[in-house]
Parts: C-alpha cells; structure tokens; sequence
C-alpha cells in the first residue's frame, strides 16, 4: 500500500538560543534527536529592522506577548549573532540536517550567500517588501513565503516578484501571525486553496500549541511543517511560550507519520489480510436438519456469520425449491444442494 510522502519537519530556532552559542548548538542538536529534518535560523539585526526610537510607532501593544517593549529592545534581545552563523550552518550540516534562514533585508542575503544558504524564507511581515523578495529570489534558489498576515493580493504580488526574476521554486506556507495562535483561529482549508488558486507547494507555520494542527495539515497536503523549538520553555526568551519542547516534536512527528500512513490510496482490491477477514462476512446456512426433497424456507435456512455459504442475495431464489440431498444444521448452503 503506498503512503502519503511525509512532510518536511523543520525547527525554527528564532530567540530560542537566548544568546547563547552553547545553547544555540545544544537545541539544533536535540532537534535532530527529535527528528527534525531541518533547522531554520533569522537573520537580521536590530537595526536592519527598525529604528532605535521611544516614538509611539515603534512600542509594541495590541495584546502581543511583547507589549510594553520597543520594537528595537525586542530584536535586540532576539536576533542571532551574525558571527555565529557560519558555526551554525556548519554544526547542522555535520549532523545531517538541512539548515537555513530568513533574512530580513539585502545584506542579510548576501552574507547568507557567502554561507551558501540553500533556501530563502521570506516572513510573514515582509510579505509585501517586494524588493526584498525580488533581490532573495533572483538568487535562484527556492522561495517559501510565509503568509501571516498577507491578502490574497499580497501573495499574488509576492508570487508575481519571484516569477519576474525568473524563479517559479516558491512555496507558500499558511500561518497565523498570533503568539500563540488559538487552534480554531490557524484556518488550515487555506492549504488546500492555496494549493488550487496558486499552483504551489504549501506548508504551514504553525504558532499553535501541541501537534494538532500539523497534523491536520499534513493530512491536508502539507509539504512543511515549521515549528518553533526550544530546549525548555522554562528557558523563558522572547518566543519560549509558544515553542515545542524535543519530545512533543518528536511526538508530533511520529503522530504525521502514523496520519500520513492512514492515508494509503484510493482502491477496492481484496488484498490477503482482508480475503482472510472477509470470511466472517454473512452467507446461506441451513438451521435444521433438512431431508433430501424437503423445501427450503426461512425456519431451515439462514443468513449468518461466517461467509463459507452461498451469498444472502440468492436467497429469494433458493426460498420454495427443494433440497436434493440431506442437509445437517449448521453446512453451509452450496448451489449443489439445490433442486433445478
């Protein structure tokens, strides 16, 4: 039986290294001993992402996870040392896994070219930064689009930016830009409309709590399932309260396959488990003892588990004739037992 192909795991380190190498290292590793096929880095800094300002415009409120900070304190706090990216990349490719990042403005592209990034996200906030998209995609290598708080128009305009510079390897992921996003809020039917209106490859990346969601996504197509990980959430760290601990990934993960698998494929074929079970499927047995000559009727004869019988659908034709033989209570009822 042919399985679903399993989703591609991946675990966003974002703040989770708490600007700590050491613990930036130990997390890539327990993500690949929970399985993940993949480690995603960010690559910005504060000041490649905002100003340095108390203005009203730059604090953060509206309910966030972050509210009464600057944006600046934030990313400052957040970003991943750029000298640490090369150790990074490095450390991850020697134990097998795929490592790459999201950079935020142009000159995170480029240095992520010195280090041979074999992928480019773009997040969910830069969806509409089209000169970003544009100067990461004519790299030529391949595009995921995170989508959080995109329109439709947005994404088509972000599609259209990597097709102008000639790359059509783009990948959209759904994604709910809440922290955490409520389970009944991560609108997972975008995945197959996506997939329909765009033409695309579409994963998810999901800020829900527990496997869920990506499990529900892979059943529904997904090819990507991106999920924020961290040693510990008792670590604390800007993104910790919505992260998934090493044994809820490698949980999550053995539940997509075990989902992926349930899958199969669309058939009808009896295969031998089930030629073996269809044995105990109803059939024609005789009841009573029933002597040669004697009529069949519903007092001696029955539609019963198990199958070894003629099937229940001849028994309108059976009622009324006559047995050519005697039959003991409890034999199958054969086509040769029945009187023309």
């Amino acid at each position: 039986m042919k399985t679903k192909p399993y989703p591609l795991l991946i675990a966003e380190l974002s703040a989770n290294h708490n600007q700590n190498l050491e613990l930036a290292l130990k997390s890539i590793k327990a993500a690949k001993e929970a399985g993940a096929d993949g480690i995603k880095l960010q690559t910005y800094t504060a000041d490649t992402l905002t100003l340095d300002s108390d203005k009203e415009y730059f604090k953060i409120k509206n309910g966030t996870l972050w509210d009464g900070e600057t944006l600046y304190s934030l990313y400052q706090k957040a970003y991943t040392p750029w000298e640490w990216h090369a150790e990074l990349f490095s450390y991850a490719h020697s134990l097998g896994l795929l490592c790459f990042s999201t950079p935020f403005d142009t000159t995170a592209v480029d240095f992520l070219e010195e280090l041979k990034n074999p992928i480019y996200k773009i997040a969910s906030f830069e969806i509409n930064d089209i000169p970003l998209i544009q100067y990461a995609a004519q790299t030529q290598k391949p595009i995921i689009l995170s989508t959080g708080i995109a329109t439709l128009e947005e994404i088509e305009e972000a599609l259209q930016a990597c097709y102008s510079v000639g790359n059509r390897d783009v990948s959209i992921l759904v994604c709910t830009s809440s922290y955490p996003t409520p389970i009944q809020n991560a609108n997972l039917a975008r995945i197959t409309d996506l997939q329909q209106r765009f033409n695309v490859k579409v994963g998810l990346s999901d800020h829900t709590m527990g496997s869920t969601a990506a499990i529900v996504a892979s059943i529904l197509g997904a090819n990507l399932i991106e999920k924020h990980f961290i040693l510990d959430r008792g670590l604390g760290g800007a993104d910790s309260a919505f992260s998934m601990e090493p044994l809820e990934f490698q949980e999550m993960k053995n539940q997509i396959q075990i989902a992926c698998d349930s899958i199969g494929e669309s058939h009808y074929e009896i295969t031998k488990n089930l030629e073996s079970s269809r044995m105990f499927k109803r059939s024609l047995f005789v009841c009573k003892d029933i002597q040669a000559g004697e009529l069949f009727t519903p007092d001696n004869i029955r539609s019963i588990r198990p199958g070894y019988g003629l099937e229940p659908k001849h028994l309108s034709k059976i009622l009324g004739r006559r047995s050519k033989c005697d039959i003991q209570r409890g034999e199958p009822l054969k086509w040769e037992m029945v009187d023309s």
